[in-house]
């Protein structure tokens, strides 16, 4: 019985743990840099190896066409350039959720990546995702869509608890994490603004 409790006590913890670390929102800091037109990252380290990454970015397109840009698989190289591919394995509509399979191409210090993960739509303004499958140990997070300017505009708010086997210093992991992040809510944005009707 007191290992059942023991048990259930660690996994009330961690589960309390990725809860907290997902309820990140934008700081007055954040929030000013958000409205220079700046993305918006950071990467902290956190448990069981694993990193944390906060986003944000302001974009001037409704949360519709925001969502529509993000969930299309064939927008996955304009949003991550070292996308190789990006295919839907598993959908079910009627609960709102799919499985996908994106590749990224590595390079000499970073190896290419599968990644495998279901996401749970809410449409359209969260999109919640976890590893299921792929190259990554742990991966979990979640878009948020939120409404800005009654409807014109969209911020998006990005969380992800994310570990990858790089054989390199966790410092300039995180660094490149960050620039990589910032680098993806800006073609995002790029392309959520031209998608809107002129």
């Amino acid at each position: 019985m007191h290992r059942k409790i023991v048990g259930l006590t660690a996994i009330a913890g961690t589960l309390l743990a990725t809860t907290s670390a997902l309820a990140w929102a934008p700081t007055a800091e954040v929030q000013r840099s958000l409205l220079r037109g700046q993305a918006w990252a950071e990467v902290l380290p956190d448990t069981d190896g694993a990193d944390l990454i906060h986003a944000a970015i302001d974009i001037a397109a409704p949360p519709k066409t925001v969502w529509t840009v993000m969930t299309d698989c064939r927008m996955a190289p304009r949003l991550v350039t070292s996308s190789t591919s990006c295919k839907v394995t598993q959908i079910d509509q009627q609960h709102g959720w799919d499985v996908r399979e994106q590749v990224t191409r590595g390079n000499l210090f970073v190896p290419s990546i599968r990644n495998v993960v279901r996401e749970d739509f809410q449409p359209y303004s969260l999109i919640r995702f976890h590893k299921v499958g792929g190259d990554l140990p742990i991966e979990e997070g979640e878009w948020r869509l939120l409404a800005l300017n009654g409807g014109a505009g969209t911020r998006v708010i990005y969380i992800n608890r994310v570990a990858a086997n790089i054989i390199a210093p966790a410092g300039l992991v995180r660094i490149g994490m960050r620039r990589d992040t910032s680098k993806v809510l800006v073609n995002l944005r790029r392309e959520s603004q031209d998608a809107v009707p002129k």
